[in-house]
């Protein structure tokens, strides 16, 4: 089955060893997605964040020949699990009528102190 790496020109893909997805057959995983914009920028709140870091999915998704409506599971790592009606509402607005299988898990810290929440995400194309 044919491999294709889908990049976004991280400095830190090289670095770290990892693409933003892959696509392996008719399914795409994207990794942990965190809510930051193209310049690097760390988006507000919760729900901004979360916001940001679906578009970032999305993105990944098209460069990979999919859509945000093949997604068939997501996995958000929030920092505080108390704001989790905040990104209940941001994967809400993007995935209502899609809902994909979802687990919503609270974590010690992410890489960075000002992010709040991190997202992954599997597609698969029919």
């Amino acid at each position: 089955m044919e491999r294709k790496n889908i990049s976004t020109g991280s400095k830190w893909e090289p670095i770290i060893g990892y693409s933003r997805a892959v696509r392996v057959g008719n399914q795409i995983f994207v990794s942990g997605t965190t809510g930051t914009d193209a310049t690097g920028k760390v988006a507000g709140d919760t729900y901004a964040q979360t916001k940001q870091a679906l578009a970032n999915i999305a993105a990944a998704l098209v460069q990979g020949g999919a859509s945000i409506e093949n997604v068939v599971r997501t996995r958000l790592f929030m920092t505080d699990i108390s704001q989790w009606e905040a990104a209940a509402k941001a994967h809400g607005e993007v995935f209502g009528n899609i809902r994909p299988a979802t687990t919503m898990v609270q974590v010690a810290k992410l890489i960075d102190p000002a992010m709040l929440v991190e997202l992954e995400a599997d597609a698969v194309i029919a």
